[in-house]
């Protein structure tokens, strides 16, 4: 009796420390393979938000979470619908460019050429604009860099050319726009949101594989499809712009010759501060008809209550989205369905297998804080419903104290390292550090900071709302070096497997390398629960004012 004692004791004090124990033996690594298996499967269709697939994916991740005894965490419901709007351009759509003095024409196919969306919820418009080349389409008084220079006027009712990414670092300014890490001034959602904050009729987005990290084809699957965005509502002045556009860069080129103008010159012009919008002398015509819906869409989320009774009021959120591409652009072998098995139906079940494992615990060994489990839809149109929540959430921002965000899974093979995007930012840097010395295994910094992976999930609405995030990340210095299919998929994901009908799921999975994915989270996630302080950014960091703005509402 005395030894039971002392035993429940000892289990006691591991919890109230936080000390994170491997709890990977916990994990029931053949129902992860299964949940893959089953959200990645054809009859779920790719789980495109506001299809038939994208129901039968939302209601699975919730019957999967009742069963497993997480309660449903939007009072008494798993769901939290959010109102789309989705268009799919007429693949039929053409782009003619005009010299505005003169009768000259050129011609760019969609799809091949350019894609285009509107942000103007409708399902006809028309854009007859001229075309104004506005180098990065920067306004950054950070870095005292400002590309709408001049009469702000002029760029209102503008097409406007922009390139993708930050203006480069020089040797002058080793640092500029954080060197080689890519900022949210980079990021294609900022260009759009600056452009109709002028004014702007539309911007075209100039694409090369260098500035975006993947090819024209990942453009032309995510953009040639239906696109979403949240409905607004009557009264709302959010500015829109009524044409989006991605270009690649040998139509760009050609665009800019009508004028006898040199892409790459411009480029170089658009490289310093002293550069100014240039009007390439063309007007755009566009007459963009699209499908159009209004849907709702379900972000999905449980919860499981914390053990302590003060500190049950405050939360950790785990956030990974549900939602994929649907059916879509036939691939060379006839395949439609993007069946997202990788991104994310693996971190889905990370997700899942976590939860599980917490149900599980002894009362006394539970977290003190509460575990929201939040699965958002729309991730893959822009992070819709992670921002929906940011602007509707279910439980205080002021009392999230974390949010540990899992978009694909380990499933090549154990590795000794990890990355937590973010981490860097706040004190959760300090746990994931203690994470990963407990275990033996190295913390990777970005691997790929030119390619602001940082920005591209779920975790970055709740950064932006002042949430200290980071999104998990697994390592390549892997235990046993791959070889065979998980070679050629680790090393080729990119270029032949993302926004892919071939990312599905494969028998070689290493289900083990999902478990130490998925524990690493828990043990994350378990330490800031645990933590007698919430977790806060730095005061050096971008997303200081806003963490500080949410404790003084």
């Amino acid at each position: 009796m005395k030894r039971l004692t002392a035993l429940l004791l000892l289990a006691t004090f591991i919890a109230s420390v936080g000390f994170a124990q491997d709890r990977s033996r916990d994990f029931d690594a053949n129902k992860m393979r299964e949940r893959v298996k089953r959200l990645s499967a054809d009859d779920f269709e790719g789980r495109g938000p506001g299809t038939a697939g994208g129901t039968r994916a939302a209601q699975y991740i919730a019957d999967q979470m009742k069963a497993s005894g997480v309660k449903p965490g939007n009072k008494g419901s798993y769901f939290q619908n959010v109102k789309l709007v989705g268009v799919k351009a007429d693949p039929n759509t053409q782009l003619t460019a005009t010299i505005t003095k003169g009768p000259t024409n050129m011609y760019f196919k969609f799809g091949d050429d350019f894609v285009a969306t509107t942000g103007a919820q409708k399902a006809d418009v028309s854009v007859n604009s001229e075309i104004v080349f506005m180098g990065y389409g920067v306004d950054a008084p950070l870095y005292n860099w400002n590309d709408y220079k001049g009469d702000p006027e002029q760029y209102k009712g503008k097409v406007l050319m922009i390139l993708v990414n930050d203006p480069p670092a020089t040797s002058a300014e080793p640092n500029l726009f954080g060197g080689n890490a890519l900022t949210y001034y980079g990021r294609w959602t900022y260009k759009y949101e600056e452009a109709a904050r002028r004014g702007a009729a539309g911007v075209i987005l100039v694409h090369t594989n260098e500035s975006a990290g993947y090819g024209w084809n990942v453009v032309r699957t995510s953009n040639g499809n239906w696109r979403y965005e949240i409905a607004r509502t009557a009264g709302d002045k959010t500015p829109f712009l009524n044409f989006r556009a991605w270009m690649t860069n040998d139509a760009a080129t050609k665009l800019a010759s009508i004028s006898h103008l040199d892409l790459e010159q411009l480029k170089e012009q658009a490289q310093s501060r002293d550069f100014k919008p240039i009007n390439l002398g063309v007007t755009a015509n566009l007459n963009l008809k699209s499908e159009f819906k209004t849907f709702d869409s379900p972000n999905v989320v449980g919860m499981i209550d914390g053990s302590d009774a003060k500190l049950k009021s405050e939360y950790v959120v785990f956030s990974g989205h549900w939602d994929h591409l649907g059916i879509g652009e036939a691939d060379a072998t006839g395949d439609k369905i993007y069946n997202g098995a990788y991104d994310n139906a693996s971190g889905i079940s990370a997700i899942l297998g976590i939860a599980d494992v917490l149900n599980k615990m002894p009362k006394q060994q539970r977290p003190k804080r509460s575990m929201v489990f939040f699965f958002p839809t729309a991730e893959e149109q822009g992070l819709l419903g992670a921002e929906y929540f940011a602007a509707n959430p279910l439980v205080p921002l002021n009392k999230i104290a974390g949010n540990v965000n899992i978009d694909g899974v380990n499933f090549f093979g154990k590795t000794r390292d990890f990355s937590a995007l973010g981490a860097e930012r706040s004190s959760l840097g300090a746990i994931v550090d203690e994470i990963a010395n407990e275990r033996k295994m190295t913390v990777e910094g970005d691997m790929r900071p030119e390619q602001g992976f940082f920005f591209r999930s779920d975790h970055f609405p709740f950064a932006k709302a002042g949430v200290p995030a980071i999104s998990l990340r697994h390592g390549d210095d892997f235990v046993t070096p791959l070889a065979g299919e998980a070679l050629n998929f680790f090393s080729n994901y990119t270029a032949k497997y993302y926004h892919q009908p071939s990312d599905q799921y494969y028998d070689w999975w290493d289900a083990g390398a999902m478990v130490q994915n998925a524990e690493l989270g828990l043990a994350i996630a378990l330490k800031i629960a645990n933590s007698p302080s919430m977790p806060r950014y730095k005061e050096t960091d971008e997303f200081s004012a806003a963490d500080k703005k949410r404790f003084n509402k």
